[in-house]
């Protein structure tokens, strides 16, 4: 089961040791959502929640992907590009899997999603 929890680390601090196999810290590349992304891999790692990833989201350059590497040094980064393709499959109310299965956004999604346990 994958759950898209709230943004920033409320609902974690609430969680027990062990409860996930794999933590997934979404982040884009502003330093707002770095700083709470570094929070919550974090505290992730300091309860033992399991694996975290980080996933750096709507990546437009290398510089933005190098921001947040670096941000996160100990961490598998997964990159997803900004993706036109994902801006018009949610405007139109449709999956980009079903839209748009090749769009890069969506090809790199699916690889994360074979990458987690399970």
């Amino acid at each position: 089961m994958i759950a898209d929890l709230e943004a920033g680390i409320g609902t974690m601090t609430r969680m027990n040791e062990k409860s996930v196999d794999a933590v997934l810290v979404v982040v884009e590349p502003t330093p707002r959502s770095i700083q709470v992304g570094q929070r919550a891999a974090e505290l992730a790692r300091d309860k033992a929640l399991g694996t975290v990833v980080v996933v750096a989201n709507r990546v437009r350059t290398e510089e933005e992907l190098a921001m947040i590497t670096a941000a996160f040094p100990d961490h598998e980064i997964v990159s997803i590009p900004d993706d036109e393709a994902i801006v018009r499959a949610e405007r139109d109310g449709v999956a980009p899997l079903d839209t748009a299965p090749d769009a890069p956004a969506v090809r790199a999604l699916v690889g994360l999603a074979q990458r987690l346990p399970g």
